[in-house]
């Protein structure tokens, strides 16, 4: 089993507003996840998020990947 950290897709159409989740790596974008570990809104003004980091590296230790856009949020 395979686990990755990345964004999955919420809200209404035309929103850009994503959870940060960890899921195995064959399952679809905005399908079932393991956990949730924050938030992730993009609007033209400005980026908003909230991660959890005790949960983000709790998951990295146990071998989950983060996704290329995860490791540029999380810069």
């Amino acid at each position: 089993m395979s686990l990755v950290i990345r964004l999955t897709r919420t809200g209404k159409k035309g929103e850009r507003k994503f959870r940060v989740v960890v899921k195995e790596k064959r399952s679809k974008r905005d399908g079932g996840f393991i956990d949730m570990l924050g938030w992730y809104e993009k609007t033209k003004d400005n980026k908003r998020k909230k991660i959890d980091m005790e949960k983000y590296q709790y998951w990295v230790s146990k071998g989950a990947q983060p996704s290329a856009t995860m490791q540029e949020i999380i810069k």
